[in-house]
């Protein structure tokens, strides 16, 4: 067995260096693509999630002539299986609740839950925030 059959046998340092940056930089472009993809998926999720208890509440509004006072109403009368999660905060307690405008002429009467947002204050793809949509 002579040197070079010897030389044959494995890589050079450059090669193996070569190979190691081009395995670099297809990971870096992937992690960048993975997280866009799921930064995405969230907002999907959240946009369906706001118009699921948003149609709710006015679903409810529609049957009973005026808005829950809880979002735990909307799950007690089936109007939702289950309160969602806010896929921004990873919960079901952060909805911000709006309430609607009391009335002038029953100043008393128990105040509503008109619209539902989301608790993040992050902005998202489309640089409004969440808590905003």
């Amino acid at each position: 067995m002579g040197f070079a059959s010897f030389r044959q046998r494995g890589f050079t340092l450059l090669e193996l260096l070569t190979v190691m940056t081009i395995l670099a930089i297809l990971a870096t472009v992937g992690l960048a693509g993975y997280r866009h993809k799921t930064q995405v998926a969230r907002e999907a999720v959240l946009k369906e999630n706001l118009f699921q208890i948003n149609n709710a509440l006015e679903q409810y509004r529609a049957d009973r002539g005026k808005y829950p006072s809880s979002l735990s109403a909307l799950r007690e009368y089936g109007y939702l299986r289950d309160i969602p999660w806010d896929p921004m905060t990873q919960s079901r307690d952060t909805w911000q609740i709006q309430y609607e405008e009391p009335d002038p002429s029953n100043p008393d009467a128990e105040l509503g839950i008109f619209r539902v947002r989301s608790g993040s204050t992050e902005k998202g793809s489309n640089g409004i925030p969440y808590n905003e949509w």
